[in-house]
């Protein structure tokens, strides 16, 4: 993983067809920056699935980045068919932009988030600094490292997260929640693109203290660099973090890959998939697979951006908006 999960070139995945004459289908998934060993799991077994039930081939192209930075690249002619995303937002932006429909969270179970996770933190052996919740981050001595949330969806939850657990001890204090955030921030030695290039930044180049990313990543980096003994941390209260997906319309009516698209996206709620996803430390809605996996994910209080923003549309406004509270968080950085 060392080297290949910091990889950044897409990847395609297929079976071979049984006979020239089975039919093939064809799929571009653009998607989240740290999802490229998940979809590596899971995209095999969707196509075994499809060539079952069917008797046709799929190919399965990836495309990674950071979520945001994605949607643009969609929005300027990525030929996106389905899209899995680490923000709401980001989808939104796809509607806005006429490529999918305005209504695509009831289009899938849970919102259309097949599975969810968190802003968690992973620190380095033994855990020196001590780091055990949100404040450790903003201390004078502890250096965190995280994306640029003006970049990454990942980083825009660490954000929320760590907004969300200040107005949490300060009564709803906004001045002194920015305050709170914007000492994390000035405590950040730099700012990566994306969740895979922070990771490295931490891991490979040994900067920081702290890894602050979903929960999801940092099981997987502790595993892929067990030598290091990195130890992951839960803090008290961390944001619950949606994992989007959606047909982009436009483009697979265009591709005449809907029908697949569709069933490759449905497949994620799957007890298949979703054991999948729970072995790659992925929060699950199944209750059967979710419980045999109880004991891989600690207790945590969960607030949501409706709970404690106000809903989507308002940190768009008031926090990610050009001039709104994370540019001014940002200030000089």
């Amino acid at each position: 993983m060392k080297t290949t999960l910091l990889h950044g070139v897409a990847l395609a995945f297929g079976l071979a067809a049984a006979s020239p004459a089975l039919a093939q289908d064809k799929i571009l998934n653009v998607s989240y920056d740290i999802a490229r060993e998940l979809f590596e799991a899971l995209n095999p077994v969707f196509a075994e699935h499809w060539q079952e039930t069917t008797g046709r081939t799929v190919t399965i192209d990836q495309s990674h980045g950071g979520s945001s930075r994605q949607a643009r690249a969609i929005l300027e002619g990525l030929p996106a068919d389905v899209v899995t995303f680490n923000q709401e937002t980001d989808v939104d932006v796809l509607a806005e932009g006429g490529l999918l429909p305005e209504d695509w969270r009831a289009k899938l179970p849970n919102g259309a988030s097949p599975y969810y996770s968190l802003p968690a933190f992973l620190v380095r052996k033994d855990n020196p600094k001590g780091i055990e919740d949100w404040d450790d981050l903003a201390r004078e001595d502890v250096a965190a490292v995280f994306p640029n949330p003006k970049t990454s969806g990942n980083a825009r939850y660490t954000y929320l997260a760590a907004y969300a657990y200040a107005l949490d001890q300060n009564g709803g204090n906004e001045e002194e929640a920015q305050a709170f955030v914007k000492a994390i921030f000035d405590n950040v030695p730099v700012f990566d693109t994306g969740g895979r290039a922070a990771t490295q930044t931490f891991a490979e180049r040994g900067i920081g203290d702290v890894l602050v990313t979903f929960e999801a990543e940092t099981g997987g980096i502790a595993q892929a660099y067990a030598d290091q003994g990195f130890v992951r941390v839960t803090p008290s209260l961390s944001l619950f973090a949606a994992f989007p997906a959606a047909v982009v319309t436009e483009v697979a009516e265009k591709n005449g890959s809907t029908e697949v698209a569709t069933a490759y996206l449905e497949w994620l709620y799957s007890p298949e998939a979703q054991e999948i996803l729970a072995q790659n430390f992925n929060r699950v809605h199944d209750a059967e697979v979710a419980a045999r996996h109880a004991a891989d994910f600690p207790e945590v209080r969960l607030v949501t951006v409706d709970e404690v923003f106000g809903g989507w549309d308002a940190v768009r406004e008031e926090h990610l908006a050009d001039g709104g509270i994370l540019d001014q968080v940002f200030v000089n950085r």
